[in-house]
């Protein structure tokens, strides 16, 4: 059997973790009831968050997006995720932020909102050492016009904090293409650039994005198990996965985690990482993905390591924080001599 304490203790890369996604329903509730909002249709009997299906997750996502309205009740959600992260043993973590909900997409509402995410991303950081960067998001089903505003929001805050730019949302709308002018800006702002893509349309979404966005890291990505060429491209280039077992497996992409592919396509020479995407949604952390693929798959330290070492290659992050945590990774988990 597993030793979760020692899953545990393994320090942790997330790449994949949506802020408002990652709020604990309880935080939730607390912040709909100060702000007036009814959200009663959002919980279930148990607290949690009711939601069926892809489009009944991103309603009840939107929903909960709802409760959050003031730069201060996004400092204090940013306290509690990275809270929760830190008891995972994650010792960074990069959190898709998007303007659409911070501000309404306003730059000088964005720019309050991101400052006070920031404060608290260095609060948690000097009380429990995990680091936070920011990647500005636009979500792919607002539209292409938007997105240029999200990536505008991007151009003016790029720099320390704001390292990253992705986008969300449903593959169904639109074409990678449709953005082009967005990652443009992006990329022109020194941000590194990843999408999410091959979750729930096929592998020739992933492909498009390659190409149109050029991008060197993919949301999801797991279709791409169902074209070798695919896979290939993305072992040449080495673009990076940013996979999220659980997440799929809730929303009922596959039907176990041993239906999943991330073995395989670690297997095939595609560099995958492993995040939590929406946590409370789909009952998981980084604990319980860690401990999942373990008795799944037999994987042990030395292969958690190993996807440690490519999340923080992968990073969007400043040479020097990224030598620090490269110090922190290789004390508790040493590169094989």
């Amino acid at each position: 059997m597993t030793d979760h304490d020692a899953l545990a203790a393994i320090p942790k890369l997330e790449l994949h973790l949506h802020l408002e996604g990652a709020a604990p329903p309880a935080f939730i509730r607390d912040r709909a009831k100060r702000n007036h909002i009814d959200l009663s249709r959002v919980f279930d009997e148990q607290g949690q968050y009711r939601w069926q299906g892809f489009a009944g997750f991103l309603s009840t996502y939107d929903a909960v997006c709802t409760a959050l309205k003031t730069p201060q009740d996004f400092h204090d959600l940013t306290l509690a995720v990275l809270d929760n992260s830190a008891s995972h043993g994650v010792i960074y973590t990069e959190c898709f932020l998007s303007p659409d909900f911070c501000g309404g997409g306003d730059l000088n509402a964005w720019r309050d909102h991101l400052a006070a995410i920031d404060a608290a991303a260095q609060t948690a950081q000097a009380q429990s050492g995990i680091v936070m960067r920011a990647i500005v998001t636009c979500i792919r089903h607002h539209g292409p016009e938007q997105a240029r505003k999200v990536a505008i929001c991007a151009q003016e805050t790029a720099g320390q904090f704001v390292t990253g730019f992705g986008m969300a949302g449903d593959e169904a709308r639109f074409q990678p293409k449709d953005f082009i002018w967005s990652y443009d800006a992006a990329r022109e702002a020194g941000l590194g650039l990843t999408a999410h893509a091959g979750e729930w349309a096929g592998p020739e979404a992933i492909r498009a994005t390659l190409r149109d966005l050029r991008v060197s890291r993919i949301g999801h990505g797991v279709r791409a198990i169902e074209d070798r060429a695919v896979q290939d491209l993305l072992a040449e280039r080495g673009v990076v996965l940013e996979i999220c077992p659980r997440s799929n497996i809730a929303q009922g992409l596959y039907p176990k985690l041993h239906d999943h592919p991330v073995a395989k396509l670690r297997d095939a020479g595609v560099k995958v990482t492993v995040s939590t995407d929406d946590p409370p949604f789909f009952g998981t952390g980084m604990t319980q993905e860690y401990s999942a693929l373990a008795d799944c798959f037999g994987w042990g330290r030395d292969d958690f390591a190993d996807i440690a070492r490519i999340a923080l290659d992968a990073a969007f992050i400043d040479a020097p924080a990224r030598a620090v945590l490269q110090n922190r990774l290789e004390e508790a988990c040493p590169t094989p001599t």
